[in-house]
């Protein structure tokens, strides 16, 4: 009995405090069996979550943000993976005799381009849809472990494919903690990015994952100057959301 009774204690951590408490009180006070009170549980949960839904936010911070963007990510991880073996891997300098030329300013400007891009998304996927980060968080890894399982390049470990994670944890928990940021941090950040991007308006079709990585910080940019009329209510609201 003690086991099941921590089982349902253990079930009852997916929902929030306030209703935790409050659903394990009704369920002690109902006498209700086990199968009844992992029924309540997860019935309740399944319920908020698809309220969770009826917002906008969470739509566009699971297929706006998540998914694309792992898949961009992925696609621009590996693209400076191959330019630091070309251009500074020591190994390859030694047996080519080569030094660092022009290429190198593209590779630092996409590494940047990777942590800012990476950073940016993780911010704005926690702080418009803090409720379902989770979520978003699990399908933005599905692209990563479709690419992990059937990339093959002898050259290249598997790992460099995921060199976007760390900024995008550490935006995600940024994200999580102060929600937004100042209008002229935002603005600062959304032209350092557009700034960045110029060595790559060269590249044949750059525009279009340019552009899906980069509105981001644009609307950092909108949010931050919306954000100057909120009343503290709505902000409030808009926070919790």
């Amino acid at each position: 009995m003690t086991s099941l009774k921590s089982l349902v204690d253990y079930s009852a951590r997916i929902l929030p405090p306030d209703d935790r408490e409050a659903v394990l009180g009704d369920l002690i006070e109902s006498n209700a069996t086990v199968p009844q009170s992992l029924r309540e549980i997860f019935g309740l949960y399944l319920r908020q979550q698809v309220l969770l839904w009826n917002n906008w936010r969470p739509w566009l911070a699971a297929f706006g943000l998540a998914i694309p963007g792992s898949l961009l990510l992925i696609g621009l991880s590996i693209s400076v993976s191959v330019a630091y073996l070309r251009l500074l891997a020591p190994a390859v300098i030694k047996a080519t005799g080569h030094t660092i030329g022009v290429g190198f300013m593209l590779f630092l400007c996409n590494l940047l381009l990777l942590v800012a891009w990476t950073w940016t998304g993780g911010f704005i996927m926690s702080s418009i849809s803090r409720l379902t980060i989770r979520i978003s968080a699990t399908l933005s890894f599905i692209p990563c472990f479709f690419c992990l399982e059937r990339f093959h390049v002898r050259s290249l470990s598997r790992l460099c494919l995921l060199l976007f994670l760390v900024p995008a944890i550490y935006g995600v928990r940024r994200g999580l903690q102060i929600a937004q940021i100042k209008l002229h941090s935002a603005l600062l950040l959304a032209i350092a990015i557009t700034l960045l991007t110029i060595p790559t308006w060269t590249i044949k079709d750059a525009w279009l994952p340019n552009w899906a990585l980069g509105w981001p910080t644009w609307y950092l940019v909108i949010t931050a100057i919306r954000n100057r009329n909120r009343s503290p209510q709505e902000h409030s609201t808009w926070r919790t959301s």
